[in-house]
């Protein structure tokens, strides 16, 4: 029997798997995607070639890009009748509830939901990777009474989704802001949203029970709701001057500041910079340097007060509220990138299947006499 000096909480270090997929080195703070430095991938790769490279095991050529591409573009139209359901939903549903049914519904109407071949589940994903931004979208603009927006094929992933959720073409700069931050989100290895997918994937449920037990994951702001409260926290701030003092008092207070410290990395989470690069470039064009200015202060409190840095979700909270996103999407928006991490863990999963199946320790009473109805006080 397991003993107390084999447990460790939360499973932390605990090997669970074995994956080609990506590796966190908390050593070097690096992030690897298939072997590729996210950093060189945020830099000179698109979020469809990183999708690509994630389902597929190898960047695409010219060609292979072109026709993945074209795939998406013209999968991003949703079923009248699932429309018809999302703009059912109440309008106090919370955006990860409704993405979680919809994606739900979404295996309804796939005659191929039980067949769980590779090609199959690739093909399965490539679809839905194309479909949630659609959703996201869609669901937002019922909600505030707005029209829906037809996606259009030739768009890329990340201005299409600005496109669907505005109704307007979008600034250039704005595109790649958001490109990068989907490349960023894409994947981290055996996270808790994608160890849930991975769990269910093991008992051989479908693909998008698989990916709905992931969103239900992501939903918890223990791990997907941290940019939203991050750029909720600097809003009360309100400007840079008051920075120091805000979070100087909120750590006297012991509230926890979000957007800092990170499970795996322990000397900085190496996605940070690209995305505190974006911030800054985004704050000098749109004549907002304060989100930046105001973050570097915190970072510096953060970092002196209690050695802690920064995660990727601080800088992409202020970006996200320069691209005028509204913050109750910024989870779902995490979920729209993710998807393609999960996707690639679920068909490894499927590949190399074996159910994962923990055990525990007990703790509760033992020997316990049976007393009959009639007899118990």
């Amino acid at each position: 029997m397991p003993d107390e000096k084999s447990y460790s909480p939360g499973l932390e270090g605990v090997v669970a798997g074995i994956s080609s997929v990506s590796e966190v080195d908390p050593e070097k703070s690096m992030l690897i995607y298939r072997g590729y430095d996210v950093h060189e991938l945020a830099e000179r790769a698109t979020y469809e070639e990183v999708v690509y490279l994630l389902l597929m095991g190898k960047l695409p050529n010219r060609k292979e890009l072109s026709e993945f591409t074209g795939f998406i573009g013209h999968e991003r139209h949703i079923p009248g009748d699932l429309m018809d359901m999302i703009q059912a939903y109440p309008d106090t549903a919370h955006p990860m509830d409704a993405l979680r049914s919809a994606v739900s519904a979404l295996g309804l109407y796939d005659k191929t939901t039980s067949d769980l071949s590779h090609n199959a589940t690739v093909e399965k994903a490539m679809k839905l990777i194309a479909k949630i931004p659609t959703i996201i979208a869609a669901s937002h603009r019922f909600r505030a009474d707005l029209d829906v927006v037809d996606p259009d094929p030739r768009m890329t992933c990340a201005e299409s989704f600005l496109h669907l959720l505005t109704g307007k073409k979008p600034d250039p700069l704005a595109v790649r802001a958001l490109d990068v931050s989907l490349v960023l989100y894409a994947e981290h290895s055996f996270n808790a949203s994608t160890f849930a997918a991975r769990v269910t994937a093991s008992t051989l449920s479908d693909y998008y029970s698989s990916i709905v037990s992931a969103i239900g994951t992501l939903k918890g702001p223990l791990h997907g709701g941290a940019n939203e409260e991050a750029i909720k926290m600097m809003l009360e701030i309100g400007s840079p001057a008051k920075a120091e003092a805000w979070t100087l008092e909120a750590l006297a207070k012991k509230r926890l500041i979000m957007g800092f410290g990170h499970r795996v990395y322990k000397k900085g989470d190496s996605r940070v910079p690209i995305m505190r690069k974006l911030g800054q470039e985004l704050g000098e064009k749109l004549n907002q340097p304060q989100w930046h200015q105001m973050a570097q202060i915190i970072e510096e409190v953060m970092w002196r007060e209690k050695k802690l840095p920064p995660n990727v979700d601080f800088p992409c909270g202020y970006v996200y509220y320069m691209l005028k996103l509204p913050i109750p999407l910024y989870t779902p928006i995490f979920a729209a990138s993710r998807v393609a991490g999960w996707s690639a863990h679920i068909i490894e999963q499927y590949e190399h299947n074996r159910i994962m199946r923990p055990t525990n320790i007990y703790n509760g009473p033992k020997e316990v006499t049976f007393t009959p109805l009639e007899q118990r006080p």
